[in-house]
């Protein structure tokens, strides 16, 4: 781990020179020489407090992946004054994301997790769209502030009580709930949970393409992470109390996946609809079950895919139209014709067709919730149902229809279809190897 680190260290004197590109395919070349190590077992490659095992692995995997196609679809800020300060920062949120995904110190953990907030704050802030992006990094920053102090006092408590602070030690005995709701609290609202969810789409639709790319495909990873490294060391308070947070996920997926008819803005649709699969990760995270934790976590990933790329492609028609209302970007089979197969295949991906690795997650997902609670099978028809139909409402509503503007074409980039791909392949691909899993 130490060789990776010391990778992103020798990356900052290329920000002081022209090598954006250079960036870039760096960042790839670390993701490829990541893909070569061992994590078979629990903790592998430890050393200096860092490891990873099998879960912390396929995140990293993603945040390099993310990373450098944010980098890569910010082709704006390329001609700007601030591009310099644009690739640092992506660096930062990235040696940010490795540390949090790899340490295995709780208040390191915790330490790291917070200071993610400040990289996201800067794009939002200095790379945003509208005025209105001051208010929604207010949102952002309020909800992770609040959410986030109970779980450092926890583990204040935690180090009194116990004289150390590492995943792999500590086994916690308890059955106090306000305990349980600390040490919860912080990750539940990064995922976030229904009635916690208000910041999402305030920060998305208020963040440049490459902020939602990383808050869609890395920032709401964060909370299954943590739920899952801490539901180690407190288990029998999560069979006590997950009931409850478990209700939570599966009445919100299926309020949520309502609301989704309700939005006129493109990318507003696509964050509320991340809601909803993050209830649905979190309700299979906590039937802790090892198969409702690996359909969390290929939810996760595949997610993170789908999210991203739909956020890119909603990005690629805001350039052009300068809206994201579904009241003017109506008709764009007519004007992007080459980018509606893109649009047909992420929309059914999001709503969990096969052969996606959607459709893997959601099946291991339902199978683990039926095994915990039987009348769940209702939710998750209704679940399913509504999330296919405003995913295909999504897709008909802006490729069909009467385009407003008198052209009739719009070319579209070799880089904007490589960035598709890019997120689309591994979709794909990914279901083919899912025998090293087993």
């Amino acid at each position: 781990m130490m060789g990776v680190f010391f990778f992103f260290f020798f990356l900052i004197p290329l920000l002081f020179f022209d090598f954006w590109f250079f960036f870039q395919f760096f960042l790839i070349l670390i993701m490829l020489y990541f893909m070569t190590f061992d994590f078979n077992s629990f903790f592998s490659m430890i050393s200096y407090n860092f490891g990873v095992d099998f879960f912390s692995y396929m995140l990293i995997f993603l945040t390099f992946l993310i990373t450098s196609l944010m980098i890569f679809s910010s082709s704006i800020i390329y001609f700007l004054y601030s591009r310099f300060f644009f690739l640092f920062n992506c660096l930062f949120i990235c040696f940010l994301l490795l540390i949090v995904f790899s340490i295995l110190n709780m208040f390191l953990m915790y330490m790291f997790f917070e200071l993610t907030l400040i990289p996201l704050l800067i794009l939002i802030l200095m790379w945003g769209y509208q005025p209105e992006r001051l208010i929604s990094s207010f949102y952002l920053f309020l909800y992770t502030l609040f959410g986030s102090l109970p779980l450092l006092c926890f583990i204040f408590y935690l180090y009194v009580m116990y004289g150390l602070v590492f995943f792999d030690f500590v086994v916690f005995f308890d059955f106090n709930f306000f305990s349980h709701l600390c040490l919860v609290f912080a990750f539940l609202v990064k995922f976030p949970i229904f009635m916690l969810h208000f910041w999402l789409p305030k920060a998305h639709v208020q963040a440049p393409v490459s902020g939602s790319m990383i808050l869609a495909g890395l920032m709401l990873k964060i909370g299954g992470y943590g739920l899952f490294r801490f539901m180690f060391i407190y288990e029998f308070l999560f069979f006590n109390y997950s009931y409850v947070w478990f209700s939570f996920g599966v009445l919100g997926s299926l309020y949520i996946s309502l609301v989704c008819f309700l939005q006129g803005d493109l990318k507003c649709m696509i964050a509320y609809s991340s809601i909803c699969h993050m209830g649905l990760c979190l309700s299979g995270l906590l039937t802790m079950s090892s198969v409702g934790v690996l359909g969390s976590l290929l939810m996760m990933i595949s997610h993170g895919l789908c999210s991203s790329g739909m956020f890119f492609l909603a990005n690629c028609i805001y350039e052009r139209l300068f809206s994201r209302s579904f009241y003017l970007c109506k008709g764009l089979i007519f004007f992007m014709p080459s980018l509606s197969m893109l649009w047909f295949l992420f929309c059914s991906f999001n709503m969990g067709c096969p052969p996606s690795l959607n459709f893997i997650s959601e099946v291991l997902i339902i199978f683990s919730l039926v095994c915990y609670w039987n009348y769940s099978f209702f939710f998750i028809m209704l679940i399913s149902f509504l999330s296919a139909c405003f995913s295909y409402y999504m897709y008909s509503y802006c490729q069909h229809g009467l385009f407003l503007n008198s052209y009739s074409y719009s070319m579209v980039l070799v880089r904007e279809y490589l960035i598709a791909y890019c997120h689309l392949y591994p979709l794909l691909i990914l279901i083919f190897f899912m025998n090293f899993v087993f």
